[in-house]
């Protein structure tokens, strides 16, 4: 490990739980930096003088250990020169355990409360790519032993750190500053979110590397999770989602398009909003089964991902639809993904996204240039719900008044 390995902002939130009886889970999608987190937490640990062992479940031979039940696991640490008892408890010094990758192992779930259980003094800190195949893998039994976290790539705010660019969000900006704030995040909506594609040096390995992701991760994984028979019309689905970001959902004219049934759709939307590739972002209402019967829209979590998907290639200039899905993604890690909702009338006003937060509602209009912006819809929002406050996030124009911010002020 000889690169420089990042401290991502969950990291704060990670360390308040690594002295507690939790098991620390990490979800995500592939290639986020779940992996770099995890090295992160071990240097940090070993500073502190704590025993930590990371084991890489890619490599099939800790699967076979870990498969074969607690004590196999136990008898391993123990010829790993680790001293392991379930009698020698110590709530500031145990035996952190680092698995990568826990949803290789045949019944996790059974695992991980074995462990817990009986082997106090073992703190266990696992992650794992597919959200779908953890959930399907991690029983009941786990209920109120795990603290979850969703590891998503790199915010706005990251993306500056893995710069090198000094960013205080505090700081009064002067012109020059915000023009080259503004020159990256249009360079972060482009590219994406993802550490390797942003570290990257040349435009020609950043498309190569998204290739290798879209390849390698989501058509490979996805396909064998899912168990897809006919790859060409999968393919042709992402190519479609991809280039309806930003839209509302239509099933029948995804079938159509694509010549798979409604219900396969419907399978494969349901795959890749759980392997974190895809969210369909539902609208706002206070009537909760009115939200549930409203039709969504599709965000994808990565712009850069999205458009060479859709286009094979990174384009050098920005537009609508892929700055509103980057707002999206910076949105979905401030707040959480279980927070922005969309609202839209049955006669056409609509606004971007609706910030929900506790009982707190903020409308935010995505606009790549200020001057677009309509205030109707954000009028009428605001008198029906009798909220005051709203946020114009864009790039270019002239911020007019307060509301008026740029994306990294959002």
């Amino acid at each position: 490990m000889k690169n420089k390995i990042y401290k991502r902002i969950i990291i704060d939130e990670i360390i308040k739980y690594l002295f507690t009886d939790d098991i620390i889970v990490l979800r995500g999608a592939r290639q986020v930096g779940k992996t770099f987190i995890l090295f992160w937490l071990k240097k940090y640990l070993e500073k502190k003088n704590q025993s930590v062992y990371y084991i890489d479940l890619e490599d099939s031979r800790f699967v076979r250990i870990l498969d074969s039940g607690t004590e196999e696991f136990i008898k391993h640490l123990k010829e790993e020169g680790f001293a392991v008892s379930s009698k020698t408890i110590s709530a500031k010094k145990k035996l952190f355990v680092f698995i990568d990758e826990i949803q290789y192992l045949k019944n996790p779930s059974a695992f991980l409360k074995l462990t817990a259980d009986h082997h106090k003094n073992i703190k266990l800190v696992v992650s794992g790519s597919s959200s779908f195949e953890i959930k399907n893998k991690f029983k009941d039994s786990l209920a109120g032993r795990t603290v979850n976290f969703e590891i998503f790539n790199l915010s706005f705010k990251e993306f500056l750190m893995f710069k090198n660019y000094r960013f205080d969000e505090k700081r009064v900006f002067t012109e020059k500053k915000k023009n080259e704030l503004a020159h990256l995040f249009k360079e972060y909506a482009l590219r994406g979110g993802y550490p390797k594609i942003t570290l990257a040096a040349s435009m020609e390995k950043k498309e190569k590397y998204l290739q290798q992701i879209i390849d390698t991760y989501i058509k490979k994984d996805i396909r064998d999770l899912a168990d897809i028979k006919d790859i060409d019309k999968f393919n042709k689905l992402l190519e479609a989602l991809a280039s309806q970001s930003g839209n509302l959902l239509n099933v029948a004219e995804l079938s159509n398009t694509c010549r798979i049934s409604k219900q396969t759709v419907e399978k494969y939307l349901f795959i890749l909003e759980n392997t974190y590739i895809i969210k369909l972002v539902r609208p706002y209402s206070r009537s909760i089964r009115s939200e549930l019967f409203k039709t969504p829209k599709i965000f994808f979590y990565d712009s850069g991902l999205m458009q060479m998907l859709w286009l094979k290639e990174l384009p050098k200039e920005i537009i609508g639809s892929v700055f509103e899905t980057s707002i999206f993604a910076e949105l979905v890690k401030k707040c959480g993904q279980n927070s922005v909702f969309y609202w839209r009338t049955k006669d056409k006003k609509e606004i971007d996204f609706i910030l929900r937060i506790k009982n707190k509602i903020l409308p935010i209009e995505a606009k790549l240039n200020f001057e677009r912006f309509n205030p109707n819809a954000v009028k009428y929002f605001s008198k029906k719900y009798g909220i005051k406050e709203y946020k114009v996030t864009g790039l270019k124009g002239e911020l007019k008044n307060k509301a008026h911010v740029y994306p990294w002020e959002v």
